[in-house]
């Protein structure tokens, strides 16, 4: 009796096992199929979370940086440069060059979207996991030219999701330690990846918005042109 006990138990743990294995198949398939599904509808909710948490402490890190203000060169420097614009550029200059990769350097809003985030500095896949950042080859704001922001679409909180959203006019307000910037948009384009018009000089002073095009590819970059219209200094520059 015992040799058919043990003999009718194996295939009910077996049964059993196959049961549980079949449960968690089809748990993970539902998750795969709702991650599938938001970031569609959405944005790719795992690394959007990744970014919400990089932002506070990048929020926390630029306000740490506000506070410290320029260094003490800086300030010596400063007491000899004439004009509001001339500082600013100096400034802008200062923070460029004292700043890495990644790190906080200001914030973009754009009220169309409901977008506002703190920018970084860089634009290479590590520096974008945690927000809007620079392009490295372009100058900030305040320096003159072209200033110019990438951001994702569809993962790292796509802050540049609805990009293809934004109208003629539209507002778009960068704040720097240094000045806050105005830029009202002209244009939207669509161009190759390797395409570096968008970023030349033109003559006045303009912010480019660039990402991937269309969702959920990087075959071409979807930008977008806007010039600026108002310059409020902030700190030092005053």
């Amino acid at each position: 009796m015992a040799a058919a006990t043990g003999s009718t138990a194996r295939p009910a743990r077996r049964r059993r096992a196959l049961h549980g294995l079949s449960t968690v198949l089809i748990a993970v398939g539902v998750l795969v199929l709702l991650d599938a599904g938001t970031t569609l509808l959405w944005q790719e909710p795992v690394t959007a979370l990744q970014t919400k948490l990089r932002q506070r402490g990048l929020s926390k890190d630029l306000k740490k940086l506000e506070a410290r203000g320029p260094t003490a060169i800086e300030r010596r420097v400063l007491a000899g440069i004439d004009g509001q614009d001339r500082r600013i550029a100096f400034l802008a200059r200062s923070l460029q060059r004292r700043t890495a990769p990644g790190d906080a350097i200001g914030t973009l809003k754009i009220p169309r979207l409901d977008a506002d985030f703190v920018m970084v500095k860089g634009s290479d896949p590590e520096d974008l996991r945690k927000g809007p950042g620079t392009f490295d080859d372009t100058p900030l704001p305040g320096v003159g030219g072209t200033s110019a922001i990438a951001g994702h679409r569809t993962t790292y909180l796509a802050p540049f999701r609805h990009i293809d959203e934004l109208k003629r006019g539209d507002r778009i307000t960068v704040k720097m330690p240094y000045a806050t910037f105005t830029y009202r948009v002209q244009r939207t384009r669509i161009v190759d990846p390797d395409e570096v018009s968008v970023l030349r000089d033109v003559g006045y002073d303009r912010l480019v918005l660039s990402a991937c095009h269309p969702l959920f590819s990087a075959a071409q970059r979807i930008v977008v042109v806007s010039r600026l219209t108002k310059v409020e200094p902030l700190g030092a520059a005053r």
